[in-house]
């Protein structure tokens, strides 16, 4: 547990110290809520879809943490480079220890990035319910999807010595998970090819979970988001340490 919580601790010293980081990866959430919340809210509107910006808000709160999540991973293919990663794999505790510490890190740091970008659209313009036990859920929800893109980044870092080819590869996987989680537009009415991919999308829970607690618009329902959810989070943390387990350092 020692292992755990130290290295949950570092993972936030090195957000906290990288301002820079910080400020950039705001950019394009909010390039994303003001150009398309507004840009394309008079169609959304004509549409009979109400306010797309309250529409909006929940998928690019899901896309902040989804992005920084997955790319924590590449910490790892950093510490493998420059030794840090040998260091603390011959601690004498066990790996599945080290990558939920990891895991647990990243995850709260992407939520911390979730919450600022929450903040971020509420400044926009977006009028979430405000009722304490949706606030509340809605910080499950980025938590649990955090979580699940953590260690998918782990995942994919463990099997990989490139930082290259982890970007390609994760950029191959985020992009499609994003746009075809439900972020941007509704899931009523899709063609059915599509309704079945984006029901295999675990992001289309996080972003309908999210869109639930705070736009109290949810097309799955709440209960099965949250289930399907954690389970999917159990798998993706199970696989991810298994393959960090097996790192060669």
């Amino acid at each position: 547990m020692i292992a755990i919580y130290t290295l949950w601790i570092r993972q936030l010293k090195r957000y906290f110290r990288s301002k820079s980081r910080i400020i950039g990866s705001l950019g394009q959430p909010l390039l994303f809520l003001v150009a398309l919340g507004f840009g394309l809210g008079p169609v959304f509107q004509k549409a009979g879809q109400g306010n797309y910006l309250e529409f909006l808000a929940p998928g690019i709160v899901a896309m902040s943490i989804l992005f920084l999540s997955v790319f924590n991973g590449i910490e790892v293919i950093w510490d493998r480079q420059f030794g840090f990663l040998k260091e603390t794999m011959v601690a004498p505790v066990p790996r599945w220890e080290i990558m939920l510490g990891r895991t647990l890190g990243g995850a709260t740091v992407a939520v911390m990035q979730g919450i600022i970008v929450f903040l971020l659209s509420l400044l926009v313009g977006f009028k979430p319910v405000f009722e304490l036990w949706h606030l509340v859920l809605a910080f499950v929800f980025m938590f649990l999807i955090a979580l699940l893109f953590t260690a998918l980044g782990t995942a994919i870092a463990s099997v990989l010595e490139d930082m290259h080819g982890f970007q390609l590869i994760s950029n191959f996987l985020v992009m499609p998970l994003f746009f075809l989680s439900g972020a941007l537009f509704p899931l009523d009415n899709l063609p059915k090819v599509i309704s079945i991919i984006t029901a295999f999308d675990p992001l289309s829970y996080g972003v309908d979970g999210l869109r639930g607690t705070l736009a109290n618009a949810s097309h799955y329902g709440l209960i099965p988001d949250f289930l399907l959810l954690s389970i999917i989070v159990l798998i993706f943390i199970s696989i991810g340490s298994y393959l960090f387990s097996k790192i060669q350092v």
